[in-house]
């Protein structure tokens, strides 16, 4: 069965091209040219992955990106926004709200199929089960679920892949660009700042005190160290 990609683009023209290339990759596609039937119709069929524009009449790309990450049965399901807002700051507004990757227009078809796939593939689970367990936090990356003081704790794809790959090398020091490549592979538009925006999102949902980490430290020019308690 064919993953099925939910596309929110107004632009008649550019939808038709998406969905073209997209169905020719193999993919299912469903095009919304506002956000109104966008999440109801989601709960109804879940898809593989969002891709969503940002400026689209009759509501906000960012808008519906904040509703999925806090909609219990949508929140984990990869977003891609693709949209002509280019800036940097504008990037990692979509990386805290919870976007998976971000793609500026005009963009290549060939890239944006390729960035759809690479998303995707981090969103794959390990054929082998593999949990790590310390203290108040859970992880069973078999399940792609994080349990924090015994409450399942909804993280994005990408979250999920820094924090395992993180808690699975206790006690190194990754500079930032050795995250990118090692978590985010070949995502051009991943910067170090974006790694930071990851590290203070994961931070938020496993330590009690997130400015004082216990577990994700902050290693002074150098980059980050995940360190898990010693029993006892």
């Amino acid at each position: 069965m064919s993953q099925t990609i939910f596309v929110l683009e107004d632009d008649p023209d550019i939808s038709r091209l998406v969905q073209h290339q997209l169905e020719t990759a193999g993919f299912s596609v469903r095009g919304f040219s506002t956000p109104a039937n966008l999440i109801p119709d989601a709960e109804r069929q879940p898809p593989a992955l969002f891709l969503l524009d940002i400026m689209v009449p009759g509501g906000d790309g960012l808008e519906v990106c904040r509703k999925l990450r806090a909609h219990p049965g949508l929140s984990s399901v990869p977003i891609i926004f693709v949209t002509a807002r280019a800036g940097e700051n504008d990037r990692v507004l979509g990386l805290e709200l919870g976007a998976d990757d971000y793609i500026t227009k005009p963009f290549a078809m060939r890239e944006l199929v390729a960035r759809v796939k690479a998303v995707l593939r981090r969103f794959e689970r390990p054929s082998a089960p593999s949990v790590i367990s310390f203290e108040e936090v859970y992880i069973d990356a078999s399940a792609m679920q994080l349990k924090v003081r015994g409450e399942l704790t909804t993280t994005t794809a990408t979250e999920f892949r820094l924090l395992d790959y993180l808690a699975r090398h206790p006690g190194r020091v990754f500079s930032r660009d050795h995250l990118l490549d090692a978590v985010w592979g070949d995502a051009r538009f991943v910067t170090p700042r974006s790694v930071d925006v990851y590290v203070r999102r994961i931070r938020e949902k496993i330590e009690s005190d997130p400015e004082n980490p216990r577990y994700l430290k902050t290693v002074r020019g150098a980059g980050y160290r995940f360190e898990v308690p010693k029993a006892g």
